[in-house]
């Protein structure tokens, strides 16, 4: 092993597609559930006024996140002792698709807001902690000097596959949707999850661990993750200066996809298809983008990939605010820009990560990943709904709802500021 947990041997390429076809086969509850679709639609007309539904999605949001910080790092760890990553990830991964077709049940009325909110969590805590031990399978496909391009190569391929099942369902329903159009939607997602993510598990078998260690209780599994930041701290202080930044910045780009369709239709004034074709445009330039900086994290260091994309984020999303009266066009502009920066800052931190993990450490370093991330999942969906408080009480408007892009713009420049200091390279860990 030259670097943590990365081989020096290439796996080989039908491996490495079938890993990254796991993002395109669970894309659908990002982009048609999270971001395009259904998320618009429990935030309609049709569930209560628009402050209230904004409000309340923020809510169950930031709900699902406490969850998943108290979760992912024991369940990472419980994967690592046991090795039965890609079983775990099996039965995470078909839960999420049962959870995308049981959005059929949300009918178009207020009493049933609750029952979306609640189901969105789950699908949100559930694909989280599924996304502990895929992103840790990327060991098994990957060496230190690809580990970049194979991270944006996953990333790319779940934008893709975000157009690719936004068309099907414009195909099967059409571009003017109504409420039966997305229950319908959320049934062809979960079937979508279903199919395209049995690649992975044929392709990444569990290897057996001689002597798995006993199960620990709750409290000793708190335990050991403490000892094992302490060690993480001790061996390279650098890896935890990042997962501080990232835990701020990773939240405030969930905030760009949780909010973004929703200020389009909101704010903006997009029909339901336009949200549609937005999606398709959207997840085309995102999925391009972040393959070609993938070469360029393997090139340049993900450190660098990350402050370019963050800086230019946060300038677009000022932009939005302050021309937010000037039309769809504005949106289209910016909206598309800001999709060129999320992917390759999401798939740069994968990577930065990747390359700092120590040899059977994944499932527990990517469960901190995931901790420290969502131990402050609260901070975009708050701010956002803050922020909609806040511009009603300066405008006297109850339509505030645009001042909500703020809110995720200051978690992203707090992360970009935080990451500014953090060094990369020269990773070094003890295996105890």
């Amino acid at each position: 092993m030259t670097l943590g947990a990365l081989p020096d041997t290439p796996a080989p390429k039908w491996k490495v597609f079938s890993w990254g076809l796991w993002d395109w086969g669970t894309q659908p509850f990002n982009t048609v559930i999270t971001t395009f679709v259904f998320s618009v639609y429990i935030t309609s007309s049709a569930f209560g006024t628009e402050n209230q539904t904004s409000i309340a999605l923020s809510i169950s949001t930031g709900t699902a996140g406490l969850l998943i910080a108290l979760l992912a790092p024991i369940l990472g760890q419980g994967a690592d002792r046991s090795g039965r990553r890609m079983f775990h990830l099996r039965w995470q991964t078909w839960l999420l698709a049962a959870i995308s077709a049981a959005l059929w049940f949300v009918a178009p009325e207020p009493s049933y807001l609750v029952l979306g909110l609640v189901l969105l969590a789950a699908g949100n805590l559930v694909g989280e902690i599924a996304n502990v031990n895929y992103y840790a399978a990327i060991d098994k496909v990957s060496t230190p000097g690809t580990v970049g391009r194979i991270s944006g190569l996953g990333w790319g391929l779940g934008y893709i596959g975000g157009i690719a099942i936004l068309l099907l369902i414009i195909a099967l329903r059409g571009s003017e949707f109504g409420a039966d159009d997305v229950r319908f939607s959320m049934i062809v997602c979960g079937l979508w999850t279903l199919v395209f993510t049995i690649p992975i598990f044929v392709a990444l078998r569990d290897e057996k661990v001689e002597n798995p260690p006993p199960r620990r209780s709750l409290p000793e599994c708190y335990r050991d993750l403490w000892r094992s930041l302490q060690r993480v701290y001790r061996d390279n202080p650098h890896t935890v200066y990042f997962l501080l930044a990232s835990a701020l910045f990773r939240d405030g780009l969930g905030g760009v996809f949780t909010f973004g369709a929703v200020l389009a239709a909101g704010t903006f004034g997009f029909e339901f298809s336009e949200v549609i074709i937005f999606g398709v445009a959207a997840n085309l330039v995102a999925g391009v983008s972040t393959m070609a900086f993938g070469l360029l994290d393997d090139k340049l260091g993900p450190k660098r990939v990350i402050l370019i994309s963050l800086s230019f984020l946060v300038v677009l999303g000022l932009g939005v605010f302050f021309l937010h009266d000037q039309g769809k066009t504005v949106f289209w502009v910016l909206g598309l820009a800001m999709c060129i920066f999320v992917g390759p800052a999401q798939s740069a931190s994968r990577s930065f990560l990747a390359r700092a993990i120590p040899e059977g450490k994944s499932g527990e370093i990517f469960g901190l990943y995931a901790t420290t991330g969502r131990a402050v999942s609260f901070l975009s969906s708050t701010f956002f709904g803050l922020f909609i408080v806040i511009g009603a009480e300066i405008t006297g408007s109850q339509e505030t709802q645009y001042f909500g892009i703020l809110g995720v713009v200051v978690v992203l420049l707090a992360g970009l500021l935080v990451m500014i200091p953090v060094k990369e390279g020269g990773h070094s860990f003890s295996k105890q």
